[in-house]
C-alpha cells in the first residue's frame, strides 16, 4: 500500500512540476500555472471519488495511488498561498484577491462538474441518487 502512494506521489509531483515548468510565473502576474493545476486536480478527485465510491468502494489500492498519491502531490494549495503571499507583497493585491476567488470558484465547479460527468458516465441519475 505505501508503495501504491509513493509511485503516485512520484507521478502527480513530475505532472505539477512539468506544468510550472511550461507556464512559468513572473512577479506580479497571475499564477496560472497552479491555478491550473489546481482546478484540473479538482476536477479529476471530483471524478475519482464517484468512480471509486461507487463503481469500486473496497479498492484502497487505487484510492491510495491515484487519490492522495497522483492527485494529492499533483495539486497544491501551499503553493496557492504562497502565491498568493508573493501577489501581495509586490502590491498587487487586486491580482492575489482575484487569484484566490477564481481558485476556489473554479476549484469547486470543476468537483461538481468532475462527479457530475462520472455520475452521467456511470449512469447515474443524479437527481435522486440511484443508479440504473
Amino acid at each position: 500500500m505505501v508503495f501504491a502512494l509513493g509511485i503516485g506521489g512520484v507521478v502527480g509531483a513530475l505532472a505539477r512540476y512539468l506544468i510550472a515548468r511550461a507556464l512559468p510565473v513572473t512577479t506580479g502576474a497571475f499564477p496560472w500555472s497552479t491555478f491550473l493545476i489546481n482546478v484540473t486536480g479538482s476536477l479529476a478527485l471530483g471524478f475519482l471519488v464517484v468512480l471509486l465510491l461507487e463503481r469500486f468502494p473496497r479498492d484502497r489500492f487505487v484510492r491510495l495511488f491515484m487519490g492522495t498519491g497522483i492527485i494529492g502531490a499533483y495539486t497544491t494549495f501551499s503553493t496557492l498561498e504562497v502565491d498568493t503571499a508573493l501577489l501581495f507583497r509586490a502590491h498587487h493585491v487586486f491580482v492575489g484577491v482575484l487569484y484566490v476567488v477564481a481558485s476556489l470558484a473554479a476549484g469547486l465547479v470543476a468537483v461538481w462538474f468532475g462527479t457530475y460527468v462520472a455520475k452521467v458516465s456511470f449512469g447515474h441519475r443524479w437527481s435522486r441518487g440511484e443508479t440504473k
